[in-house]
C-alpha cells in the first residue's frame, strides 16, 4: 500500500475521529499494528490555530512517519493555507474531510456538506493539491457515497479526486443522512474501485478480521480503515494483519496484556491532557476497553466519580488486578460478573 511516496507497513489504517484518535491513542494503534493513522480533523480557520485544542491537534511529537493531518473548511485558500500551515507543523500526508456528518461541520459548509456542492470539491481539491505539490507532500480525500441516498455523487466525486491529483481515496459506505446507521454500501465502493486508479481505501463496518478480507475480497480496495471498532480494541490491527497474512486468527489479548496496554496508555493520556483534562477525556477510552468484560460496565460506573488521574489509574490497575486473580479469561463465552471490591 503506497500513499505518494511513501510505502506502507501494511493495509490497515486507523480513521481519524474527533476526540479518539489523539496522538496517544494514534501511537498505541501504530504499536498494535496499524500501518497509518490520520489525525483528528483539525480547522482550517488561522484564528482557530493558536487554540489548546488545535494546538493539541497539531502535537505529533514521537509519532512514527507518515504523519497524516486532516483538514476541515469549505475554503479553498483556506484550506490551501491550512495545508501548508499543517505540513510545516510535521505532517507528512494531508487528508481533506469530505465526510463527517457532525451537524457543526456540515452547517459550516465543510465535511459531507460538500458533497452538495461539487465545483467547490474540485476548487478544494485543486487548491490544496497546488499548494502541496511543491513541497512533495501527497493529498488524500476521505468522503461518503453521498448527501443522501437520493443523492449519492461518489462516483463522479471519485472522478475529480482523481483528476484533481488525490494520492488515495478514503470512502465512508454511508450517505451523510446515514450518520453511523444501516449498513456500509459495499457495492458503491466496489463501483468506485472499477472507476479510478488511485488507492481506494474502504471505510464502514469492518469489525473483525473475517470482516476485512470479505470486504477486500469483494470492493477491490487497497486497504481497509477501522474507525469504532478500535475504541477499546487497538490491538484489532494485529489481529486483522496478521489474519489477512495468514487467515489464521491471533490468540485475544490476556487479562495482563490489557491491563499493561491500558495502563500505557493511561499514562501517556494524562501526560498529553494533564490533570484535569485528562482524567476527564480518559473515561471514555476507559469505559470503551471494559464495556464488555464481565463487570466492567458496574467499575465504570464507580470509576467516573474519581476526579484525579492517580485515582483513576490505580482503581483500573486494581480491577484488573481483581480479574486477574478472580475472573475467567477476557475471552471466555460464558463469564460470569465479577465486581472488583
Amino acid at each position: 500500500m503506497r500513499i505518494g511516496p511513501w510505502t506502507l507497513p501494511n493495509n490497515v489504517l486507523v480513521a481519524p475521529m474527533a476526540g479518539v484518535t489523539d496522538r496517544p491513542f494514534r501511537q498505541l494503534c501504530k504499536k498494535l499494528g496499524a500501518g497509518y493513522a490520520v489525525s483528528e480533523m483539525a480547522a482550517s480557520n488561522p484564528r482557530l490555530w493558536d487554540s489548546v485544542k488545535t494546538s493539541r491537534r497539531l502535537n505529533h511529537d514521537g509519532e512514527i512517519d507518515p504523519i497524516s493531518v486532516q483538514i476541515a473548511g469549505a475554503d479553498p485558500a483556506m484550506m490551501a493555507e491550512a495545508a501548508v500551515f499543517n505540513v510545516n507543523k510535521g505532517a507528512r500526508i494531508i487528508d481533506i474531510n469530505m465526510g463527517c456528518p457532525a451537524k457543526k461541520v456540515c452547517n459550516l459548509a465543510s465535511g459531507s456538506a460538500l458533497l452538495r456542492h461539487e465545483d467547490l470539491i474540485k476548487r478544494i481539491l485543486d487548491a490544496v493539491v497546488e499548494a502541496c505539490a511543491p513541497l512533495g507532500i501527497p493529498v488524500t480525500l476521505k468522503t461518503r457515497t453521498g448527501w443522501d441516498r437520493e443523492h449519492k455523487n461518489a462516483l463522479r466525486v471519485a472522478r475529480i479526486a482523481e483528476d484533481s491529483g488525490i494520492a488515495a481515496l478514503t470512502l465512508h459506505g454511508r450517505t451523510r443522512a446515514d450518520l453511523y446507521t444501516g449498513e456500509a454500501e459495499y457495492d458503491t465502493m466496489r463501483a468506485v474501485r472499477d472507476e479510478i486508479r488511485i488507492p481506494l481505501i474502504a471505510n464502514g463496518d469492518i469489525t473483525t478480521p473475517q470482516k476485512a478480507r470479505a470486504v477486500l475480497d469483494y470492493t477491490g480496495a487497497d486497504a481497509v480503515m477501522i474507525g469504532r471498532a478500535a475504541q477499546g480494541r487497538p490491538w484489532i490491527f494485529r489481529e486483522i494483519d496478521h489474519f489477512l497474512r495468514t487467515g489464521a486468527m491471533l490468540v485475544p489479548p490476556s487479562w495482563d496484556e490489557m491491563r499493561n496496554l491500558l495502563l500505557e496508555h493511561l499514562d501517556d493520556h494524562y501526560r498529553f491532557y494533564g490533570e484535569h483534562t485528562g482524567v476527564r477525556s480518559a473515561r471514555k477510552h476507559i469505559g470503551w476497553y471494559l464495556e464488555d468484560l464481565p463487570g466492567g460496565p458496574a467499575f465504570c460506573a464507580r470509576m467516573n466519580l474519581i476526579e484525579d488521574t492517580r485515582g483513576q489509574w490505580q482503581a483500573v490497575a486494581d480491577w484488573f488486578d481483581t480479574m486477574m486473580r478472580d475472573g475467567p479469561h477476557p475471552g471466555t463465552d460464558n463469564a460470569q460478573p465479577l465486581l472488583a471490591a
